[in-house]
């Protein structure tokens, strides 16, 4: 029956369109497009544009209207997001092959860290500084995604940020440019696997185009203001190294970039986006971005913000219902040029076609290979694999009475104590913006679970001690007791899943509730204290971190979370992550980076405050630098060389450094390039990543790392957004992170 089915609608296909003849075989795509374009009407043209949500919540909000499926076989909806699943998507694909042209419609979804299997927040695989292991992630996303009749994701988010008040920092890669873009890139790949027109892949859609992350106060949905050159050097690159990858589609922010809303915003969309930088995908607008222009006080009513975005060079609308109501008559009054609505809708034909969408629209809605992807073993395990490679280590002193020896890794044969919110938390483990499934109780993997897996569950005791967010105290004497069982404690406190992501910003990034209370009740036992903290990003946690021997950053983990925390709290994995972001001493430093600029008057040491750039109260350094993480082995970093500390021209430096396992077991330490270029035409950042290698070694191994460096590292924008690098003096470092590096410096001259 099925089968009948499909034919009859690909039937009327090759009858409208002819595209099964010998001559049609031979088109390009984009005389394709053009043949479907020429018949169409200006109301379907608008449709093409026109993007609703569909019934069911998954990601987002519901949007009842009982009219979607009556615009669906009118040809007035070209796209649907948030819906899932192989019946729902073949049945409204059905209706939309009862339209007048049978353009297939696209489904769309926020598949941010994972379909049905969920993996690590993008903030915390950005801690793992894994290019491949994310880029698997995404993979493996994007395959258990177009198995339940999605063609498109929302993702990946490369945004850089550098205020963690901003809810959404969970979403991104942190703060660095470099690192970001590499991640975005991956991404992109990962989702888009061997190309468009695969049956396991995904469109990547690079978000949210331009400087989202830098909202004013780290509020969400706020203003940005920076210069041009701020704008390219740091902000634009990842999003340009998303282009470069292939990523299909963009999606605007909801800011206003220097004054113009992002989704009304020529410059961005139209001379750089599909101007400079030749991207040939579509752009859809984030939620109603398009009707929100008008509280921006950019448009006066929904055709005024109809025709601002399209003649921005937005071409899809996400749900703000201002292009199907306004543009076919915009176009007729010519305030909005036919040229740009026919760009718009070949961009999105373009893309229906490249996926193989005209040939079958059914080519997703596969009730097998969805079966078939639902619990895929393989998955699950590399969910795990990518868990474990995003924990950091920050802190492990040594037991009392130990030498050299850390409170972690744990041992079978001690008593564990595990206290806090989140032992036995499940859902709290898949973090904001994941799936949710009927059976993801069973699935998930709380730390109790985990841990019960791992070691006797004799040596295992369990008190909660208090919720997340609240005033209750009555279960600090149960915890108390619990602790003084046992030889050590692990204590879980963080944040609870939706108090990071979009419209999550927080003024104060102090833990919750009275989990620091609880933190220094269970101290005063004199039992040593071992921290998980999870959270979706930075947190203030230094009145907890004083009680504690070892704090693992654990972020929110997903849906193996318990498995993997057990996994490094035992050792069978030697955590190797390192921060993708800087985490401050207190709010009042934010925003904090590491790039920054220096000054006229820079602080010389951490408590010069005299008439220089510092604060009275406390050290200008954060709790944490950028590249920050630690191991449960040691690592020596000797014998720094570069091959020239004089060169010119195109010459290329070669820089070395041996790095030495110096301690007890097998480990992974990220060695990490920065340059400075201490003189030039505009004030250049006090160091910026260049280069990353991961190694492996064993203990007492050594290894010479190289790094290759160009007169391509040297360059940057000036204040005329000119590209190049200037002859002077740089300073090369490398270390483990941006605060602990060796430096050298050389002379470069053209």
């Amino acid at each position: 029956m099925r089968y009948v089915q499909y034919c009859k609608y690909a039937g009327l296909i090759v009858v409208l369109f002819g595209f099964q003849n010998s001559s049609a075989q031979k088109k390009t795509i984009d005389q394709k497009v053009d043949s479907v374009l020429n018949l169409m009407t200006l109301e379907e043209k608008a449709g093409q544009l026109n993007q609703y949500s569909g019934d069911w919540s998954f990601t987002g909000p519901v949007t009842k209207d009982n009219t979607k499926i009556q615009q669906v076989k009118e040809g007035k909806l070209g796209s649907m997001l948030n819906v899932v699943g192989v019946e729902k998507t073949r049945l409204l694909q059905q209706y939309a092959m009862q339209s007048r042209l049978k353009i297939p419609l696209l489904f769309g979804q926020d598949v941010i860290h994972g379909f049905r299997t969920t993996f690590p927040l993008p903030l915390a695989e950005a801690a793992s500084w894994d290019l491949e292991a994310i880029q698997l992630s995404a993979r493996i996303s994007a395959i258990e995604t177009s198995a339940a009749g999605v063609h498109w994701t929302f993702a990946p988010m490369v945004d850089i940020s550098r205020d963690p008040r901003w809810g959404r920092v969970m979403e991104g890669a942190g703060e660095d440019t470099y690192l970001g873009s590499l991640i975005a890139a991956a991404r992109v790949k990962g989702f888009q696997g061997k190309g468009l027109g695969n049956t396991d892949v995904v469109m990547a859609c690079a978000k949210h185009f331009a400087a989202y992350g830098a909202a004013v106060g780290g509020r969400d949905y706020n203003s940005v203001d920076m210069s041009p050159r701020m704008l390219w050097e740091t902000y634009l690159p990842p999003f340009f190294a998303a282009k470069e990858a292939g990523a299909a589609t963009f999606m605007n922010s909801f800011n206003d970039l220097n004054g113009i809303p992002a989704t009304g915003n020529r410059y961005l969309q139209r001379d750089i986006l599909k101007g400079k930088w030749n991207f040939n995908g579509f752009v859809v607008s984030d939620w109603a971005s398009i009707g929100e222009m008008i509280a921006h006080g950019f448009a006066k009513d929904t055709s005024h913000a109809a025709q601002l975005g399209l003649s921005a060079g937005s071409d899809m609308d996400m749900e703000s219902r201002s292009y199907i109501k306004h543009l076919p008559q915009l176009v007729r009054e010519g305030k909005v040029k036919i040229e740009w609505l026919d760009d718009a809708v070949r961009r999105i034909l373009r893309k229906k076609f490249e996926l193989g969408l005209f040939d079958d629209p059914f080519k997703f809605s596969n009730e097998h290979r969805q079966q078939q992807q639902w619990n895929n073993p393989q998955h699950i395990a590399a969910a795990r694999e990518m868990a474990k490679k995003s924990i950091v280590l920050l802190k492990n002193h040594p037991l009392p009475g130990e030498v050299g020896v850390g409170t972690l890794p744990l041992t079978n044969n001690q008593k564990v104590a595990l206290i806090g919110p989140f032992v036995k938390a499940v859902k709290d483990n898949l973090g904001f913006w994941s799936m949710e499934w009927e059976d993801d109780s069973a699935r998930i993997v709380p730390l109790w679970k985990g841990m019960l897996n791992k070691v006797d569950p004799a040596n295992l005791l369990y008190a909660k001690g208090c919720n997340i967010n609240d005033a209750d105290t009555s279960g600090f004497a149960e915890a108390i007791e619990t602790a003084k069982q046992s030889d050590v404690v692990v204590i879980t406190i963080g944040e609870a899943r939706d108090m990071s992501g979009e419209a999550k910003s927080r003024s104060s990034l102090q833990l919750p509730g009275v989990q620091n209370q609880l933190i220094a009740a269970i101290a005063a036992t004199g039992k040593p204290i071992v921290l998980l903290i999870h959270a979706g990003r930075p947190l203030i946690f230094d009145k907890a971190a004083s009680h504690a021997s070892a704090i693992l950053y654990t972020w929110w983990l997903g849906t193996e979370a318990g498995n993997a925390i057990a996994d490094v709290l035992y050792g069978d994995y030697n955590p190797s992550g390192k921060l993708p972001i800087t985490f401050p001493r207190t709010e009042g430093q934010i925003p904090i980076y590491y790039n920054h600029y220096s000054t006229g008057r820079p602080a010389e040491d951490e408590f010069q405050n005299n008439y220089v750039s510092a604060y009275i109260d406390l050290p200008n350094s954060p709790a944490y630098p950028f590249g920050y993480g630690l191991s449960y082995t040691s690592f020596v970093f000797t014998d720094f060389k570069l091959s020239s500390t004089s060169l010119k021209g195109n010459q290329t430096l070669t820089a070395s450094i041996t790095l030495t396992n110096t301690g007890r077991v097998k480990g992974k330490e990220t060695v990490q390039l920065y340059i400075r270029d201490l003189v030039g035409k505009v004030v250049r950042p006090v160091k910026e990543l260049k280069g990353f290698k991961q190694v492996e070694l064993n203990p007492g191994e050594s290894k010479v790392i190289t790094f290759t460096i160009t007169t391509n590292d040297l360059r940057f924008y000036d204040d005329q957004l000119i590209y190049n690098w200037e002859p002077g003096e740089f300073e090369i470092m490398i270390g483990s992170n941006s605060k602990e590096v060796q430096v050298k410096k050389i002379n470069w001259s053209r």
